[in-house]
């Protein structure tokens, strides 16, 4: 029975850490109300949920040692923010206001090579970090390109919370880089390596407390 309700409170535990980061990721960016600015901000939004779902998603799959904790993490996130997407259409705004982040295909990714490497913690920190902040930007970029713009949707649905000050101003596209993908892969593949590797160590400081 012990054994039962542990197991099923770490996997409770999992999924309140993943709706957290979730609502975090709406601070990390605005992302996931992909309006204002999205084209312009498109790298600084794919660090942000690069370095967001590795931290989580490798923290977990150490933490149960089962590959495949980390797209489980990936799809708790998913599903909360197509929650939040149904509650907005329900507002009546239309159903291209909200972009839900494609994390999924980069968790399975981190869940792969952990697989592959038979459990090897080094290796699912450097080669699943970069797999993670590589392909994230890119499949994120496919899902924008299959909606509608979402300058249009800034501008024709401001959302209810922004103040008038705040309203969105059309960005010089491209001004700065000609590549959102590229730069967004390239500092996203950087940068969650550490990010996973403080992920890794978060479980050194679990088990610490846990045996406290």
């Amino acid at each position: 029975l012990m054994v039962w309700l542990r197991r099923t409170t770490h996997y409770l535990f999992i999924v309140v850490v993943a709706v957290n980061s979730t609502l975090l990721t709406i601070n990390a960016g605005d992302y996931i109300f992909y309006t204002d600015w999205a084209w312009t901000s498109f790298v600084v939004f794919s660090i942000s949920q690069s370095t967001m779902l590795v931290v989580g998603a490798i923290y977990y799959m150490l933490f149960t040692g089962v590959p495949g904790t980390a797209t489980y993490y990936a799809t708790i996130m998913t599903i909360y923010t197509w929650v939040a997407k149904g509650a907005w259409f329900g507002l009546g705004y239309p159903y291209d206001f909200i972009a839900v982040p494609v994390w999924i295909p980069s968790a399975m990714l981190l869940d792969l090579t952990y697989w592959a490497t038979r459990r090897n913690k080094h290796a699912a920190i450097i080669i699943g970090g970069t797999l993670v902040g590589l392909s994230l930007p890119i499949f994120n970029m496919i899902n924008l390109l299959l909606i509608r713009d979402p300058l249009e949707m800034a501008f024709k649905y401001p959302r209810p919370t922004l103040p008038p000050y705040m309203t969105p101003i059309e960005p010089q596209v491209g001004k700065f880089y000609n590549s959102p993908v590229a730069l967004g892969s390239g500092a996203g593949a950087v940068l969650s390596v550490p990010i996973a590797a403080l992920g890794a160590k978060l479980n050194t400081w679990t088990y610490r407390w846990m045996a406290a």
